[in-house]
């Protein structure tokens, strides 16, 4: 009687109790394991490193009149590498299940699969963004300390804050949703790696048009223009780059949690 009572309670419960008890699931693994801790780290140790470092660098160089820089450039050039540690983070939480076997216990527990996708996707998500603008921000305030020359106003905080959450946003998505598809973490590892960093910065090194032009159009491209205003492209192509990649990554991923076996 009593198993029959659970039953019917868990199948009557609402859309919004069975997400919140399955992003509570997710966030309770994803805080449990190591691995995140690891690429918590990793990603203070660069995003602060490399900031702290450009802000050395400026105040060591010499002050001309009307050449002040906002410290805010400090967390963008950190985040700009610092992202993949926060990437790598958001992508294990949806491969490692697939590695150990344990995604059918998962499905058992959650068996409506949209509810789970939309929990699976937001959790590391946030997790990755906020983490990632907190690191920034300590970054900009650090550099503003090191080198008094530089200025940080709220305005810029807010604008360079807002860009970098958009960045690992979708970077994010984009990892998740090719954590989904792929069901492989050396898989999705190195798609990741290929379109945010290694073809960006390789395909117009080649100085042929089509090269070219496809550089432009991958999500790595998107994401320095976002930070750094690099390279040549409007704020209407980088943000649609940003978002197209990411909503069919996570369109893809999204079919193979719903659609395909556990196996």
């Amino acid at each position: 009687m009593s198993a029959t009572g659970v039953a019917v309670r868990s199948a009557d419960a609402s859309t919004a109790t069975v997400f919140a008890r399955a992003a509570s699931a997710e966030w309770l693994r994803l805080r449990t394991v190591r691995t995140t801790w690891w690429c918590l780290l990793a990603a203070a140790v660069t995003i602060v490193g490399i900031g702290a470092t450009a802000a050395f660098d400026e105040a060591q160089g010499p002050a001309g009149p009307g050449s002040t820089l906002p410290a805010t450039l400090a967390g963008e050039f950190g985040v700009l590498p610092g992202q993949f540690a926060l990437l790598v983070l958001a992508l294990l939480a949806v491969t490692q299940e697939h590695a150990t076997g344990m995604i059918g216990p998962t499905l058992q527990w959650t068996p409506r699969r949209g509810v789970l996708l939309a929990a699976r996707v937001a959790v590391p998500v946030a997790v990755a963004t906020v983490a990632g603008v907190l690191l920034a921000l300590v970054t900009d305030v650090a550099a503003w300390f090191i080198a008094p020359g530089l200025t940080l106003s709220l305005a810029d905080l807010a604008d360079s804050l807002g860009r970098i959450a958009a960045v690992l946003a979708a970077g994010s998505l984009l990892a998740v949703g090719l954590g989904l598809l792929l069901r492989s973490t050396a898989g999705a590892l190195a798609t990741v790696f290929l379109l945010q960093l290694v073809l960006p910065f390789l395909l117009p090194a080649f100085d042929v048009a089509w090269m070219r032009d496809l550089g432009r159009v991958l999500p790595g491209s998107g994401a320095i223009w976002t930070l750094l205003g690099e390279p040549d492209m409007t704020a209407v192509l980088a943000t649609t780059v940003l978002a197209g990649w990411s909503a069919a990554a996570l369109a893809g991923g999204g079919w193979s949690l719903l659609r395909r076996d556990a196996g």
